[in-house]
């Protein structure tokens, strides 16, 4: 059994190293990436607070498809280029949106999301998927939490 619990007392710095060893111990070992999305999807939720929607979009076909996640129903398809996390698989780059109706062409799968992190997973210089994280508080992300996340994307990509 694994039991993973954040301290709410810890900087985010501490609480993402914490969360990508807990993702590490989680994945070791594991040659499934599907099974590895779901079990660091369902970390994400439950380390991080504020939060609607946490999970993955996977590359496939030259478009991201829906994979393992914890929140609401989403949207299956998003192309490259389109919304944020299209932004973030097309450039390869971390998408940090404090007003997500702000963001030109945004995808409003769940109207409750009012800011989003989304960073690119890259495996030989190609985004084999991507993390999204949905909060629906204005700014809820920060540069903490996307230096965060990229942490875990890094450790992740061998893995999914």
């Amino acid at each position: 059994m694994y039991d993973f619990r954040p301290d709410a007392a810890l900087g985010k710095p501490e609480l993402y190293r914490q969360l990508t060893d807990a993702a590490a111990a989680l994945t070791e070992g594991e040659r499934d990436g599907i099974a590895n999305m779901a079990n660091v999807a369902a970390l994400v939720w439950e380390y991080l607070p504020d939060l609607n929607w946490a999970g993955f979009y996977r590359t496939v076909g030259g478009e991201l498809v829906l994979g393992p996640f914890a929140g609401r129903p989403a949207c299956i398809r998003i192309p490259f280029g389109q919304g944020v996390c299209g932004a973030a698989a097309a450039s390869a780059t971390t998408q940090l949106v404090p007003d997500v109706h702000a963001f030109p062409g945004h995808i409003a799968c769940d109207a409750a999301s009012r800011s989003e992190l989304v960073v690119p997973v890259v495996r030989d210089d190609a985004v084999i998927a991507v993390i999204d994280l949905d909060s629906p508080s204005p700014a809820r992300f920060d540069a903490e939490d996307a230096a965060g996340v990229e942490a875990l994307a890094a450790m992740l990509a061998s893995r999914i």
